[in-house]
């Protein structure tokens, strides 16, 4: 193991500090006051890491390979950066210095990789499996505002992965399953079918599982179903639910998990009807969640 050399001569020190400064200052003109603090407090950080491991141009050069490597296997499936983002927890670190003062509002957790626009839509009740494979769940709660009142009309869209771990994005052959939205009711309640979730392996086969495994880290997450509640007079909400006893609750790979999201999924034995009336075969769960939205950005309430 290669440990980073001692600290450099005062001399050297001061010409770093003068290149960091010189960067900085190169952002003297910019007309976004934002973007200038954005781009100098990039600068500074990163040239502070640079400087604090002593970084060696084959170490930057195999940096910069890496990003190379994730931009070449990103497309509109695989997501390599959003899994970059949340295996180094800036994901979660971006929305815990975002999702403050709510008072009693849902925890946000990360979107990931695998959410998309314009999923089917599932009547009140209605199954969004759409024939993925896994355990049958029945989901249901309301959608209110941080004053209990509650948000008729309000949109839910959820998504999975099925019984072998996988999200159907995953898939070569275009299938949409395990994912769907509705509306909430004129009470803010909603209620559909889904799968009981399983614990998977985030997509390790490119630079950001190998980055995992060079570093020995888990590319496992606990068990979830994920969550996009949003309605006109609130802040949209990205959020998932977790699996009560799920031994990966502790070690989740994208620092997703939070206390608050962790419910108990009850199963049910085979036969036990439905609580729509659907006979099931086989065994069956149930959960309840109930989501509460943060009022919108600049509502006083």
């Amino acid at each position: 193991m290669t440990l980073s050399p001692a600290a450099p001569p005062t001399e050297q020190q001061a010409r770093e500090e003068r290149l960091t400064e010189q960067v900085v200052r190169s952002f003297g003109g910019c007309p976004d006051p934002r973007l200038a603090e954005l781009m100098t407090g990039l600068v500074r950080h990163l040239h502070a890491y640079v400087r604090e491991v002593r970084l060696t141009e084959e170490e930057w050069a195999a940096a910069i390979g890496f990003l190379t490597a994730c931009g070449h296997i990103t497309d509109d499936r695989r997501r390599e950066f959003v899994m970059l983002s949340d295996v180094l927890g800036a994901s979660m670190q971006t929305i815990a210095v975002n999702d403050t003062g709510c008072g009693a509002a849902t925890e946000a957790t990360v979107v990931g990789p695998f959410f998309l626009a314009d999923s089917p839509e599932v009547p009140f009740g209605g199954d969004v499996s759409g024939g993925a494979p896994g355990e049958p769940c029945w989901v249901e709660g309301t959608v209110t505002d941080t004053a209990g009142v509650p948000l008729a009309g309000a949109l839910v869209e959820v998504w999975e992965a099925d019984a072998d771990g996988r999200y159907d994005v995953q898939y070569a052959d275009g299938r949409v399953a395990a994912r769907g939205r509705l509306r909430t009711d004129a009470r803010g309640r909603y209620a559909f079918w889904g799968l009981t979730p399983v614990p998977y392996p985030i997509p390790h086969d490119g630079p950001v599982g190998r980055l995992l495994a060079a570093t020995g880290r888990s590319p496992m997450r606990a068990s979830h179903l994920h969550f996009r509640v949003g309605h006109p007079e609130c802040r949209t909400l990205v959020t998932h639910i977790f699996v009560d006893g799920d031994e990966l609750l502790g070690s989740d790979a994208v620092f997703g998990v939070q206390d608050s999201l962790v419910k108990e999924f009850v199963r049910q034995p085979a036969g036990t009807p439905g609580p729509d009336g659907r006979r099931l075969d086989g065994s069956w769960s149930k959960v309840r969640f109930d989501v509460v939205l943060a009022p919108a950005v600049g509502d006083p309430r």
